[in-house]
């Protein structure tokens, strides 16, 4: 099968297309043929060599890749699933291992990571929806937030920051989210009730409209500490990166604010939670958004134009 990989760390430059052995289901698995893969900033923090440490112990190649959506074309032995060949899915992967990543023309995986993807959906639109869908509604779990509470979201123009607004409007959620003045349409078409000025003042704009502070504040940009004052005594400050991770940082429970942190992979295997982000997809709560599409040869270039920044939607990989 074709893929997109790399055998060392660095920029951009290191992604090929390699080829690999066909993969093939044992029992409880399904088998893959990814149409599509969507380009997240995980997968570019994989790639400068960001797991470096956690990956010494597999040989390469490495690829990349959280998102995939296909369709099933094998089932694997004694596997209880409702799946069947020729059913469009999606799913969220994994890439820490050799070769474990979405890049790739076929993906061997559990049943329980894969569900039928949305109906009326194109398979680039059904590949943006897993990673981000799950991190979205993981966040939103965590906060338990009552209808008419105040949740800040920061870094709402980009993909995650767009399903956090809408899911949160969904949830009967006050949203305010930041905007640049060329967003702020986009962003108020995704939900938002608000919307201050995007930029390093963010802070004190969420303060002048909120003096006692917001119940939340969803962290999507990275932006740390200044923001963490913006939430009122006793509410809920969410990061999205550990202080290990590239951009993270270091943030503790400070007696004032509960601090938490959104772990992904804490819904790897709930089919229950990714049915939701499906059904939620067909019922046009949650909108995809591809910014483009790119072949396995220009996986680079991809790569590049996240990098650049601005980019407004999912860039995807398409097989």
């Amino acid at each position: 099968m074709q893929a997109v990989g790399l055998y060392e760390f660095g920029e951009p430059d290191v992604l090929q297309v390699i080829d690999l052995p066909d993969p093939h289901p044992g029992p409880g698995e399904v088998r893959v043929r990814v149409h599509a893969a969507a380009v997240n900033p995980a997968d570019a923090l994989l790639r400068a060599g960001a797991h470096a440490e956690r990956l010494r112990e597999f040989p390469g190649p490495y690829v990349p890749g959280m998102d995939i959506a296909g369709v099933v074309d094998e089932v694997g032995p004694a596997t209880g699933t409702e799946l069947r060949v020729g059913d469009p899915v999606m799913a969220m992967l994994m890439p820490l291992g050799t070769a474990a990543g979405g890049y790739a023309e076929y993906r061997v995986l559990p049943a329980s990571w894969v569900v039928r993807a949305p109906a009326g959906f194109d398979h680039a639109s059904a590949a943006t929806l897993p990673m981000n869908g799950l991190t979205a509604l993981r966040t939103l779990d965590l906060l338990a937030l009552p209808a008419g509470s105040v949740l800040a979201v920061v870094g709402a123009a980009g993909t995650l920051g767009s399903y956090l607004v809408q899911l949160a409007k969904h949830a009967g959620l006050t949203v305010i989210a930041d905007a640049a003045p060329a967003d702020e349409e986009l962003v108020r078409g995704f939900g938002a009730d608000e919307t201050v000025a995007r930029g390093s003042n963010i802070a004190e704009h969420l303060r002048a409209r909120y003096p006692d502070g917001v119940d939340a504040v969803a962290d999507v940009a990275l932006l740390g500490q200044r923001l963490s004052e913006t939430v009122r005594d006793g509410g809920t400050f969410v990061r999205f990166r550990s202080a290990e991770e590239p951009g993270g940082y270091d943030l503790e429970n400070s007696g004032r604010i509960t601090v938490r942190t959104t772990f992904v992979p804490d819904y790897f295997g709930r089919t229950d939670k990714l049915n939701q982000i499906r059904e939620l997809a067909e019922a046009a709560v949650l909108i995809p958004r591809v910014a483009q599409t790119y072949s396995p040869v220009e996986a680079g270039n991809a790569h590049r134009r996240m990098a650049a920044g601005g980019v407004r939607g999912r860039l995807v990989v398409t097989f």
